[in-house]
């Protein structure tokens, strides 16, 4: 019974899409490690527990979401079947869920290092902090954006112990990959926020004009992508990765339609998966392949 609510839990977390923020967390660890890292033998568990403290952080966050956002999800026809809303889940069981997922972040954070430790309640309170901003804005994809475009950073601070702003391109581009695709994937909710009274992009610009804000933002991904290889004269491999990126990006783009949006699970699961996938064998291989500056 137990493993059945825990499986259940995974699932409504979609423990399985850590694997879009998963890549670009381990690239700026990776690039910390290139301008001067912890030795050979303390990197394996360093890491271990960047990818601990990511997944436990978005699990976290993803619980809480759908805590926080259960008696929205129950009004919504695309939504109502998911597994609060449904009674497949109770709200006590789920809670506990945040909190344990909770405590083996801290705990992997700690760790990590001491800054990591004392700034690990401000990375949970962005995390969590993302469930809210509908209410209010309609620059709430932007805020989902930060909560997953601050793990490179995070991730960096864990193989070096300080910050370095030169990170913070990677940061700017998984927070304009992260709202673009967010973007597209609410066009799906543009009747119910405007019953709801819910603020997104589609609701204030419509369908078609929501697209584009999301192709800008996602130029603004590929921008971001190339600053950062130009800032640490990075390689011919990052570059082959930006413009693989930008290739899938072009294509997901056209997978989707203001007429037609019956592609967008496709463009926004499927597609954004290659794309973290991928961007990370490109600078991955040009980090430990290549000599700075080749």
């Amino acid at each position: 019974m137990l493993w059945k609510r825990i499986r259940l839990t995974l699932d409504m977390v979609k423990f399985e899409h850590s694997v879009f923020a998963l890549p670009f967390a381990l690239t700026g660890a990776l690039l910390a490690v290139r301008e001067g890292g912890p030795g050979a033998s303390r990197l394996p568990a360093k890491l271990l527990w960047i990818v601990v403290a990511m997944v436990a952080a978005r699990s976290a966050a993803m619980a809480f979401n759908r805590l926080v956002d259960t008696a929205i999800d129950a009004r919504n026809p695309r939504t109502r079947a998911r597994h609060l809303p449904a009674g497949l889940l109770s709200r006590g069981f789920a809670w506990g869920f945040v909190a344990v997922a909770a405590a083996v972040f801290f705990l992997a954070a700690g760790m990590l290092n001491p800054l990591c430790l004392r700034l690990a309640p401000v990375a949970l309170g962005i995390v969590f902090f993302y469930s809210f901003p509908k209410r209010f804005t309609s620059f709430s994809h932007l805020v989902l954006g930060f909560s997953l475009g601050i793990a490179p950073a995070a991730a960096w601070i864990a193989i070096r112990g300080s910050l370095d702003p030169r990170i913070l391109w990677l940061t700017a581009a998984v927070t304009f990959w992260t709202a673009g695709f967010d973007v597209i994937y609410s066009c799906q909710d543009y009747d119910f926020d405007i019953r709801e009274d819910l603020f997104s992009v589609p609701r204030v610009l419509g369908i078609a004009g929501a697209l584009r804000v999301a192709q800008a933002l996602h130029v603004a991904m590929v921008a971001a992508l190339a600053a950062l290889v130009w800032t640490l004269h990075l390689g011919v491999l990052a570059l082959a990765g930006v413009a693989a990126v930008a290739a899938l990006l072009v294509y997901e783009h056209s997978l989707v339609k203001p007429h037609d949006l019956s592609r967008v699970d496709a463009a926004f699961f499927t597609m954004n998966g290659y794309v973290s996938v991928l961007f990370f064998l490109f600078w991955a291989a040009d980090i430990l392949l290549l000599k700075p500056g080749a």
